[in-house]
């Protein structure tokens, strides 16, 4: 899906101010409150824009410990093993990949006890070969896209 200069300005708004309301992004951006409606349904449509709602961070709810588990599956368990992922409320993400195993998951943990309480259960799962986990010491890049937008948006301006 093209990006173009206006629904840059706009995407960047929604990062840097996203509780503001839409006749204030109109107002700041100098367009009509409907092109600006439309361009953030259109944006919400094409998968641009996923979701809406606030930032939570699991440190402030009790789970500071973040770590990154490899897991390797029995050879035709990946889906089954993924909806086993699914109910484990302490991995925040998880993803098929190549390489050294077949998913990686994020998972927080109140502490290291818990957090070999986790990968105990995880280990214990049916199609579950083995595990490797790196617990993650100190963020360096937090999430973040603002970046990766402006330079979308300087691409769509070179056009």
């Amino acid at each position: 899906m093209a990006v173009d200069e206006l629904d840059t300005r706009i995407l960047r708004l929604l990062l840097e101010q996203p509780r503001t309301s839409v006749r204030e992004y109109a107002r700041i951006l100098g367009v009509a409150r409907g092109t600006l409606q439309a361009r953030l349904d259109r944006l919400e449509r094409d998968g641009v824009i996923t979701g809406t709602g606030p930032t939570l961070s699991p440190a402030a709810l009790g789970h500071p410990v973040l770590a990154f588990v490899h897991i390797e599956v029995t050879q035709g368990h990946l889906d089954d093993v993924g909806a086993e992922l699914a109910a484990v409320p302490e991995i925040v993400e998880a993803f098929s990949i190549t390489g050294g195993g077949d998913l990686l998951t994020r998972l927080v943990a109140r502490d290291n006890a818990h957090l070999e309480d986790v990968i105990q259960k995880l280990i214990s799962l049916p199609g579950v070969v083995r595990t490797r986990t790196e617990v993650a010491l100190r963020e360096r890049v937090p999430h973040r896209l603002l970046p990766l937008l402006e330079s979308v948006g300087r691409a769509s301006a070179r056009g």
